[in-house]
Order: C-alpha cells, then sequence, then structure tokens
C-alpha cells in the first residue's frame, strides 16, 4: 500500500489582478497580495499579528541621537536570477524609492533618509535627517522591498526578488503562478507550486469555491455566502480584521467640497450600519476617523458623524446650499465600493445631495482619482498600516491641508516615548475627525474561504498581503 502524500500544490484566488509586478512602483495593493513576502522581501516584514519582526536583515542597531540605523543582512541571500544580494542592492533600492524621479507611491517613507552607505557587502547604514522611531515599519512595507539594479527593466512582467518563491508565469486575465524557491535562504516553503487565480465577479467566486476549482479564496468578495460555507465540512472560513480603513473620499479643494460645513453635511448623511448591513452583510467595524479599531491607539469618534439627515439639511442651507448640489461619484472595481456607493448615493440623495456615479477600472481610478484628482467623491479602503500620516501631505488626492495637523504628524515622527508617541496619535484622529476630511465608514472585514485541510494562510491583514511561505495541506 503506498503512503498518501499531502498535496504540494496551492491555488488561491483573489478579487483584483495587479496592474504589473512592481510593488515599488505603484499604489495598486494588488501587487503585494501576490508578492509580499513570497517573492519580494525587505529588510524588515510584518507578521500576521502587524508586528514587525527581521527580514533581508537579521539585526539592526540605532545611533543614541536616533538618526542612524546600521543594518546586519543575512549572509548567502541570493536573487532568484543566483546574483547575490548585497548591501549595494540595499543602497540602490532606498536611493531609487527617495530620488527626484521615483514612481514610488509611498515615496514619503523615504523622505526621511539622507544617505545611504554600504559599508561591507553585509552591512548597511542609512542616516535620517531626523530621527524616526518608525523607521523599521516603514521599512517593512511593500514598497520598500529589495530589489536588484539589473532586474528593473523586466520587473513589471518578470519581477526578481530574494522570497522563498520565485515568479514562474502570468496569463494576464486569469493568472500568477509562482514556483517554490529551491535556493532560498531562510526557511524553505512547504508548496511546491502556487497559483493566484483572478475572479473579480462575486458570483463567479461563489461558483469556483463551491465547485472546488480553487482551494482557497483570500479577501471572499461575496460575504453573503459566508453562512453557506461555514456550513458545509469541506470548508474553513476565516473572519480577520484588516488595516482598511473604508472611507468616502472628499476631494477638499473642489467646491462646494472645500467648505467644511458642506462636508459635515455629508458625514451626517451617512448611516454608517446601513452601508456594513447593505453592502457587507453585517461585515465591518464601524469608524470615525481613519485609524484601525483594533489598534491599541483608536479613539471612537464615530458620534462625530452620526447618522442624522435633518442635521445635513441644516447644515447644507446654511453653507449656502438649501436645495443641495451635485457632484461625481467614482467607484474602483470592489464589492464594497461598488455596492456601497449605491447605498450612499441614495442616502445622500435624501439630504438633496445628487451623485452622478461613474465605475471605474483600478488602472482609471489611478489615473484620475488617484494621480488627476479628477473627482468629488469616491469610496476606496486605505488598506496601509498605520497611514494616517497621508493627511500631513497637501498634494494627497484629497488634498487636505492643515498645518496644525502636519505639526502634530512632525512631533510624531520624532517622538519614541511610546506615552507620547500615544497622545499625539490621539490628537490627530480627533483632528481630521472635527475637519470632516472624509466620510469615515467601516474597517474592512477580511474573510477567507478555505478548503479544511489547508493550513498557516493568514486570518488577519496587518498589510495588503498573502503570505504562502508557511501554508502547507494537513497530512
Amino acid at each position: 500500500m503506498g503512503v498518501a502524500h499531502a498535496k504540494s500544490d496551492l491555488t488561491i484566488a483573489l478579487q483584483l489582478e495587479p496592474p504589473h509586478l512592481d510593488p515599488t512602483s505603484a499604489a495598486a495593493g494588488a501587487i503585494d497580495s501576490v508578492l509580499y513576502s513570497n517573492v519580494f522581501e525587505g529588510l524588515t516584514r510584518f507578521g500576521p499579528d502587524g508586528s514587525v519582526n527581521p527580514g533581508l536583515a537579521e539585526s539592526w542597531t540605532v545611533s543614541d541621537d536616533g538618526k542612524t540605523y546600521t543594518f546586519k543582512l543575512h549572509s548567502g541571500v541570493k536573487f532568484h536570477d543566483g546574483t547575490d544580494m548585497t548591501a549595494e542592492d540595499v543602497k540602490f533600492t532606498l536611493d531609487r524609492a527617495r530620488a527626484e524621479d521615483s514612481q514610488n507611491a509611498q515615496k514619503a517613507l523615504f523622505s526621511g533618509i539622507e544617505s545611504v552607505e554600504a559599508v561591507d557587502p553585509l552591512t548597511v547604514k542609512v542616516t535620517l535627517s531626523a530621527p524616526d522611531g518608525s523607521f523599521p515599519f516603514n521599512m517593512a512595507w511593500g514598497d520598500a522591498v529589495i530589489v536588484a539594479p539589473e532586474t528593473i527593466g523586466d520587473i513589471k512582467t518578470k519581477p526578481v526578488g530574494t522570497g522563498a518563491f520565485r515568479f514562474s508565469d502570468w496569463t494576464q486575465g486569469d493568472k500568477i503562478e509562482l514556483e517554490k524557491n529551491a535556493d532560498y535562504w531562510g526557511t524553505p516553503a512547504k508548496l511546491d507550486k502556487a497559483t493566484f487565480k483572478f475572479i473579480s465577479d462575486p458570483t463567479a467566486a461563489f461558483a469556483a469555491v463551491m465547485a472546488e476549482d480553487v482551494d482557497a479564496f483570500a479577501g471572499f468578495p461575496a460575504p453573503e455566502n459566508l453562512p453557506q460555507f461555514e456550513a458545509d465540512p469541506r470548508f474553513q472560513v476565516l473572519v480577520g480584521s484588516t488595516e482598511g480603513e473604508t472611507i468616502l473620499s472628499i476631494n477638499n479643494k473642489l467646491p462646494p467640497l472645500d467648505d467644511i460645513k458642506v462636508r459635515e453635511a455629508i458625514a451626517h448623511a451617512i448611516d454608517r450600519q446601513a452601508i456594513i448591513d447593505g453592502a457587507m452583510f453585517g461585515y465591518g467595524t464601524p469608524i470615525g476617523t481613519h485609524f484601525a479599531p483594533h489598534h491599541p491607539d483608536y479613539v471612537d469618534l464615530t458620534a462625530n458623524s452620526a447618522h442624522d439627515p435633518e442635521l445635513a439639511k441644516k447644515l447644507l442651507a446654511e453653507a449656502g446650499y438649501p436645495d443641495g448640489f451635485t457632484t461625481t461619484l467614482k467607484l474602483p472595481p470592489p464589492s464594497y465600493a461598488r455596492r456601497g456607493g449605491e447605498i450612499i448615493a441614495a442616502q445622500l440623495r435624501a439630504v438633496g445631495i445628487e451623485t452622478e456615479i461613474t465605475n471605474l477600472e483600478w488602472a482609471q481610478w489611478l489615473e484620475q482619482v488617484f494621480k488627476g484628482k479628477d473627482f468629488g467623491l469616491t469610496i476606496v479602503s486605505h488598506t496601509e498600516p498605520m497611514d494616517i500620516g497621508i493627511y500631513a501631505r497637501p498634494d494627497y488626492y484629497f488634498q487636505y491641508q492643515n498645518p496644525e495637523f502636519n505639526k502634530v504628524i512632525e512631533d510624531l515622527t520624532l517622538a519614541n516615548d511610546p506615552e507620547e508617541r500615544s497622545a499625539l496619535l490621539k490628537q490627530a484622529q480627533e483632528m481630521i475627525s472635527k475637519d470632516y476630511v472624509n466620510g469615515y465608514l467601516f474597517q474592512l472585514a477580511f474573510p477567507t474561504v478555505a478548503n479544511a485541510k489547508i493550513k498557516g494562510l493568514w486570518k488577519n491583514q496587518p498589510t495588503q498581503a498573502t503570505d504562502l511561505t508557511a501554508v502547507h495541506w494537513e497530512e
């Protein structure tokens, strides 16, 4: 009788296909969903609980003035093309990310770097212009993964990293295939092969999982079907939290949205629970500011924008719009945006605000809304961890400007004392809530439906990632 071996390949579905495969030059979280930790690695990395752990750097020290970080790199690390990963590659990566012509979507993570020096092949010295207690955290982002100069030419279609999986093939519109990296420097992957399938339609997603055409679906897009999977012994359902603050983003520079009373009216027109129930079938935690409720420093400010249509109408009249106004509502593909958009449009209509809805593909959304700032309202989930600092960037797509808020973020960057940092984070949350910068909706839940025999999947999403490095089938 032969010995039964556990399966060594996995097909996992995601709703969104990446626009290309370079995590260091796009704002699309879908790139990290496939490649973070699997193919590309940074100096540090996020663990499944959101902790910051050593990555390609085995350790680091900080100078007494808090300005110089010296990273000791693991020895024997090779890129997937067989070349050695050294301090020179780290220098190249960080210098490229902070360069004037950098396409990095999170360039601000690198703006405090004054110089990067390759001391020897396994030692990198990063000098900052001012102390920054968040630097190891910043280096764990997908935008900070280490890349090699000789691979940049083809990185968007043939990514070369140092991870436990190497890129194998991309059939655009369908799937991306990864294979085990036999020469991996760390703990090897347990799977020999992993295939990411892209299924954008919620009905098709349900059918694919039910028929077991896919082994798992991370970020399952049809929450109404979850009870059915929970009742089926073939499957396991993991409902985790994310870093995804789902917000009705407002263009703070576009009249009449540049008027705080108008933004406050929008905030009071919104019924969060109706959106969570209607679009997400009850999955999601209401938020009143741009901060994750599971974070110890979260402040519940939902009362600042409680559902109050009469107050919304009164504020519109005070702002000079007794009959309301019309603006645009541009929606990216995810279910939370398309389904939530219809509900929000109806809630705004009830107070006199008409919205012209346009459904956009991600590439169009990134071009028109994120880069072009050509929108009135949009709905998007900000999945980057602890990203309240984006409100201190006046050229960021919702174009909020408040020097006092910028000062709080500046102080936060310099602060190393946990109590001081906590107080500043709370202050930052209160300021944007009271300025009604955006309509704060809910923290996105992250449901994964998988074959009951699969072990090692992340339940929570401390960063946008589908880390398969520890995933395996039960024997």
